[in-house]
């Protein structure tokens, strides 16, 4: 499973949904006429997707068997994922976030800077954010920092230092 999104909150009383995506388009989600559910990123079960629209920074979206507010709550905090195989092959150079999510993070000097925990969409380009030690290191993702990405070895080699 590849987790593409996160249920945050209610919208309205008829059952409907907002979802933080983790898309890099926020209809990309819409695409799936399918998703799967899990709380804790395992347990999925699978749920029929109605309707979706794009609303500021999140998506709305209207699930078969929601059809109240009281409902809608109840899914709060439950991630989105797809089969793998349902997404693209990706191009040189390109990852899924989730594939990036766990691996570990070294600078130059061989440095462990720490694992990563998720990513941010700043705009203008992504974020790692590493965790080390209980402490959050950001580290841009931009070619000139990210020398390496290992998906094999689950290693990324970056220009750096840990105290930035």
């Amino acid at each position: 499973m590849v987790v593409m999104g996160k249920i945050v909150a209610a919208q309205g009383i008829l059952g409907w949904v907002k979802i933080q995506a983790f898309t890099e388009h926020l209809d990309a989600l819409s695409k799936f006429k399918g998703w799967f559910l899990s709380k804790q990123g395992h347990g999925w079960r699978e749920c029929h997707l109605r309707e979706a629209k794009p609303h500021n920074k999140v998506l709305l979206a209207k699930l078969d068997g929601v059809e109240d507010r009281t409902t809608a709550e109840k899914l709060r905090g439950m991630l989105i994922a797809v089969p793998r195989s349902w997404l693209p092959e990706t191009a040189d150079g390109e990852y899924y976030w989730s594939d990036l999510i766990g691996m570990q993070v070294l600078n130059l000097q061989n440095e462990k800077l720490g694992i990563v925990d998720h990513l941010l969409d700043m705009g203008a380009n992504d974020i790692l954010v590493v965790l080390q030690d209980g402490q959050q290191v950001m580290i841009p993702f931009l070619k000139h920092v990210i020398h390496q990405v290992s998906l094999k070895e689950k290693l990324i080699r970056v220009d750096w230092q840990a105290d930035y």
